[in-house]
């Protein structure tokens, strides 16, 4: 795969001679060449999507013949895209092939709205000077939508960000992460060539965010940005473009409370997942646990003898359950956290090393740490949970809202007033309730408060924000 990839671009397939490596995060091997984009192709891009919107919208029934026949392609074409994501991003290709029928289920939710994206009436007689006219509102598409998307879900993530827009109408410039651009490029070439979708409403464009990222948030005929990534990026782009529509789905450091009378079994083992799939590289991954001090030592031991038992190794063995993170300098970074928290008296119950064999970092229990901690107080992103311990719900309550983040958390107990307590208290986007704040439905509204972001995806919520209300009044 030495030669350059072409992408969806401008209505054909473009390479270029200028391109970079996609190399494997697993063992560093070379995956492929993509182009390295630049503004001047981004402008292509553009110019081409706002064109198609002024040749006037898709009608509703083709947004969703498109959306239907996505569905049904990808759930035949699961297992290929699924060896995408595991060879681009390291993801166990278990888990891949997850995230493949959540990229389904979420062209299904969006096709959906398609179907039913309308107006509604506005009664103008209830004011004599409304009387004998006629008042309803459309839905129309915002405009050119530019689409910066992350490396840990190559494929839904992408799908969160193109379905509702195909729903809406607006054509899309994508830019992949530089990481995992595959699953976008073999994702919209699937859209064009075998869907339906006429290709000037997708464009992709490879390259860093200082080139085609910046070009796509300062570009004028682009009315709206859906990022999702890192806080600093993503509210350096919000202040990049005060007139645009910009949506952000950003970082977290989620919490669970595990109170005396909850099932702490379940907790334990449903942790054992939720804090350690693809690495910990979620912004809902599972990160600071608070468990009561009456039962924090059986959490604990419970919690670790769960965690040993996950397959460390190549996320192409249908055995693995945790691969490599993205980068090494990632691995190096998180490894240094782990060192720090242990420095300031945390203590490592489970894992904390990295493989000598495979250069792996091991799946990490941490016990004993304290709130200031950067394993706490920040947003890991790699394999890593913490624990600590509470006499009181009132101060792990208090413990989990101080934080920048405010995405998901999550408690488990048996008493309903505790649970009740908990949904009123917590200050984030969701709260769950005997379930991980890991759980996500592709139908919610998701999203965040604070660093954590500033809007709601899942198709229903993310196509009205791709379109706008247009007022109409029609006088007898």
């Amino acid at each position: 795969m030495s030669d350059v990839r072409a992408l969806p671009l401008a209505g054909e397939r473009f390479s270029s001679p200028d391109s970079f490596e996609v190399r494997s995060p697993f063992d560093d091997s070379l995956i492929g060449r993509v182009p390295a984009c630049t503004s001047a192709d981004v402008d292509r891009a553009v110019a081409m999507a706002r064109a198609a919107l002024h040749a006037g919208p898709m009608p509703l029934w083709q947004r969703a013949q498109i959306l239907d026949t996505a569905a049904v392609r990808l759930a035949a074409r699961r297992d290929e895209f699924a060896e995408i994501i595991c060879r681009e991003a390291a993801k166990p290709i278990k888990t891949a092939r997850v995230e493949a029928e959540r990229a389904v289920g979420t062209f299904q939710f969006a096709a959906a709205e398609a179907r039913k994206l309308g107006g509604e009436m506005i009664p103008l007689d209830a004011i004599p000077a409304g009387e004998g006219k006629l008042g309803f509102t459309l839905r129309v598409p915002i405009g050119v939508v530019g689409a910066i998307a992350p490396f840990n879900f190559p494929l839904n993530l992408v799908v969160h960000k193109l379905a509702p827009a195909i729903a809406a109408g607006c054509p899309v410039v994508l830019k992949p992460a530089s990481q995992t651009p595959f699953s976008s490029i073999v994702l919209a070439e699937m859209l064009i060539d075998e869907c339906g979708l006429p290709a000037e409403y997708l464009h992709v464009v490879t390259g860093g965010g200082g080139t085609v990222g910046n070009a796509i948030v300062d570009h004028p005929d682009i009315a709206l940005i859906t990022f999702t990534g890192s806080p600093q990026v993503g509210w350096g782009i919000r202040s990049r473009a005060p007139r645009k529509r910009v949506g952000l789905e950003l970082g977290n450091n989620a919490p669970v409370i595990i109170e005396a009378d909850g099932n702490w079994k379940l907790a334990a083992d449903k942790i054992r997942v939720a804090g350690f799939s693809h690495a910990g590289q979620s912004c809902i991954s599972t990160q600071r646990i608070f468990v009561h001090s009456s039962i924090v030592a059986q959490f604990t031991d419970a919690l670790a003898a769960g965690v040993r038992t996950l397959v460390v190794g190549d996320p192409m063995d249908d055995a693995t359950d945790v691969s490599a993170l993205i980068s090494r300098s990632e691995r190096d970074r998180v490894k240094g956290w782990i060192d720090e928290a242990v420095e300031g008296g945390a203590q490592v119950v489970c894992g904390g090393a990295v493989g000598d064999d495979d250069g792996i970092l091991q799946p990490t229990v941490l016990a004993n740490v304290q709130h200031d901690m950067k394993v706490c107080a920040a947003e890991v992103f790699g394999p890593v949970v913490g624990i600590a311990s509470y006499d009181d719900l009132d101060e792990a309550l208090r413990l989990a809202n101080d934080s920048a983040f405010g995405l998901q958390a999550a408690i488990f107990t048996s008493d309903i007033s505790k649970g009740l307590k908990a949904i009123r208290t917590l200050d984030f986007g969701g709260v769950l309730v005997n379930e991980v704040p890991t759980w996500r439905a592709d139908q919610q509204p998701y999203g965040g408060l604070r660093d954590s972001g500033n809007t709601r995806e899942g198709p229903a919520f993310s196509v009205r924000e791709m379109t706008e209300i247009r007022m109409v009044v029609i006088s007898g």
